[in-house]
């Protein structure tokens, strides 16, 4: 099927798209457009507006933007062709028609659907027959209701090879295989795929069958039994119960994820509908895409055993090159031994609201699990962690988000490590000033017994300062990658420490913040004129000062740069009570401590020794 751009265009100007969201949106008139609540994401205060002249909607808080078409595939979770169709027959626009390779595949599943859709009926017909005394037993036992058992469609497939496949054989028995409903072997008679099962239809996001899940009633492996792909289904894209609970989420405004066909039943029961359960394998790259179309931050209840914490780290595994902006993964860890249905059945819906209200964040799962992961007694196992922590940052596509999982872990990375009375200052909170300004960063303050004045003051130290700074212009990315280095930094000169504070307002305030952005911020300021003399000045040789240089190594080494000046008076302070201490209480411990701290101070004075040389030969 070919679809010009102008028959699309045709089907937009027929669809008048303020009736097409206020069919599951509110909206009301505000001026020549519709305005409401936002369905993509949380919001009380209405931001979300509606163009029918343009044929567009827009939110400006998450920025979801599209046409009548995106917003059946984003909203209601259609494919596009089916997105169309549904559009065109509501417009009466008549379908382009089909070429005969496509018209055929189309054919194909179409009849699928009708044999999926007949395996459901007459494995409900089972169900409520003599044959399934066994399933309605196993029902009872779970304390599943009548219509709960109408309304998943569930069902019971016999303990028969062929009875099945002799009620539908009117499809013919290359469809029923196809729809993964026989299993055929080389030359041997196909047979029934499903027997002696308690049967779950699997439904598409339109509510169609497409699959079945089997529950085992007697002895017998496997547990539970899927479909296997077919033409209609592909198990690592698509959730259980997943047309069910699109409704409910734009409802509740969150979407669980369990592990299984019964849990998600269990909590439908007890009022919670938008839950939903990938298909007998861990969560995959599109399912989790899915998820985040329906809610920003997905809730994933996990059991509290070994098996349920390794899928919920593959779970982040798979999320983390995803991340954005407000678009992130929950958890929640059930209690010992129990499922949701479980904690349904002893506590009612409010015992699992209760644990679904204390969801924790992807960022403190990851964090708790390296931390955990193994001994952190050495050096190297620290070293490890660190490594670790640091592939995953790496792994986040998102620059803005990745830049904040760097700063975190490196937060808890020193809170966890540091000798008490020598950690780093704490990651900078901004708080609010008086006259309704913003919450500016605390200036350093500098530690006792005078170690900060050893490396500050207007020598060399002003030309480091002068040349990250500059640097920080050119390459604005890097004032959040180092903001607890930079608030850090002992800088004594008002002016240099003022625009490090405004730098650091500038990254926190602006997500995308660029070079000209920045000059602009520094020029509301009063600080402008400092920029400019800082952009002018010649003489700095520094690789991150150069506009002609490479960008990549121009952020190391300004990284590099500003962690140097940020350690060095942490290790002076240090170096200064392991002597003291030293001087009370000799003891080997204590001396190759003092050893170590004097070899790192070495280390960054050689550091900026390189840099000063590095910057006096460019004068």
């Amino acid at each position: 099927m070919t679809l010009s751009p102008a028959w699309l265009d045709e089907l937009r100007a027929r669809t008048q798209l303020s009736t097409l969201v206020a069919r599951t949106v509110k909206i009301t008139k505000a001026g020549r457009e519709y305005k409401g609540c936002c369905p993509f994401h949380n919001e009380k205060t209405p931001s979300f507006y509606v163009n029918d002249e343009k044929g567009f909607y827009h939110c400006f808080g998450c920025s979801a933007h599209g046409d009548a078409i995106r917003w059946m595939t984003d909203h209601r979770g259609l494919p596009f062709i089916d997105a169309v169709k549904e559009l065109a027959d509501a417009a009466g626009l008549e379908m382009p028609a089909d070429d005969p390779q496509a018209r055929e595949r189309s054919e194909r599943a179409n009849s699928l659907y009708d044999v999926m859709q007949a395996a459901a009926a007459w494995f409900a017909d089972q169900l409520n027959g003599v044959e399934g005394a066994e399933a309605q037993a196993y029902i009872k036992k779970r304390g599943l209701r009548a219509d709960t058992v109408k309304g998943f469609g569930l069902g019971y497939a016999p303990d028969s090879k062929t009875k099945l496949k002799t009620a539908l054989a009117h499809f013919g028995e290359d469809k029923l295989i196809e729809a993964g409903l026989l299993i055929k072997v080389d030359e041997k008679d196909s047979y029934d795929r499903f027997r002696g099962r308690l049967m779950i239809p699997i439904r598409d996001a339109r509510g169609r069958v497409i699959a079945f899940g089997g529950r085992i009633l007697a002895q017998g492996e496997p547990k539970y039994l899927n479909s296997p792909d077919t033409p209609l289904f592909d198990k690592g894209r698509t959730l259980y119960n997943l047309d069910r609970a699109a409704s409910a989420s734009r409802k509740s405004n969150r979407v669980l994820v369990v592990e299984g066909y019964m849990d998600v039943i269990a909590l439908a029961q007890a009022g919670i509908d938008e839950a939903v359960a990938p298909l007998g394998t861990a969560l995959t790259e599109h399912q989790i895409a899915r998820l985040w179309r329906m809610s920003d931050q997905p809730i994933l209840c996990f059991d509290g055993d070994a098996a349920g914490q390794k899928a919920a780290i593959r779970a982040i595994g798979r999320a983390l090159p995803g991340l954005a902006p407000a678009q992130s993964l929950r958890f929640v860890t059930l209690p010992s031994g129990q499922d949701p249905d479980d904690v349904v059945k002893s506590g009612g819906r409010s015992a699992m609201e209760a644990i679904l209200a204390a969801a924790e964040p992807l960022v403190e799962r990851l964090w708790r699990h390296e931390l955990e992961a193994e001994p952190l007694t050495t050096p190297e196992a620290r070293a490890g962690l660190r490594q670790r922590l640091r592939g995953h940052a790496q792994a986040i596509a998102d620059p803005n988000v990745r830049d904040q999982y760097q700063l975190e872990f490196q937060q808890r990375f020193d809170a966890a490590f540091r000798p008490q009375g020598q950690q780093r200052a704490p990651y900078p909170n901004r708080t609010p000033m008086r006259g309704g300004q913003r919450g500016r960063f605390p200036a350093f303050e500098a530690p006792p017994g005078g170690a900060a004045r050893k490396i500050s003051g207007q020598g060399v130290d002003a030309l480091y300062v002068r040349a990250i700074l500059t640097g920080l212009i050119l390459h604005p990315t890097m004032i959040l990658a180092c903001a607890e280095a930079l608030a850090a930094l002992p800088i004594t000169d008002k002016d240099l420490a003022d625009l490090r504070n405004i730098f650091l307002d500038a990254a926190y305030d602006h997500a995308a913040l660029d070079s000209q952005l920045l000059i602009t911020i520094c020029e509301e300021r009063g600080s402008g004129a400092f920029v400019a003399q800082l952009v002018d000045a010649n003489g700095l040789a520094f690789s991150f000062t150069r506009r002609q240089s490479d960008a990549e190594l121009a952020r190391r080494d300004l990284g590099m740069a500003i962690e140097a000046l940020a350690a060095r008076p942490e290790l002076d302070a240090a170096l200064e009570a392991a002597t003291a201490r030293l001087a009370e209480n000799w003891d080997e411990l204590g001396f190759a401590e003092q050893m170590r701290l004097q070899q790192a101070r070495r280390e960054a004075d050689a550091k900026l020794a390189a840099l000063a040389e590095r910057a006096s030969e460019g004068d």
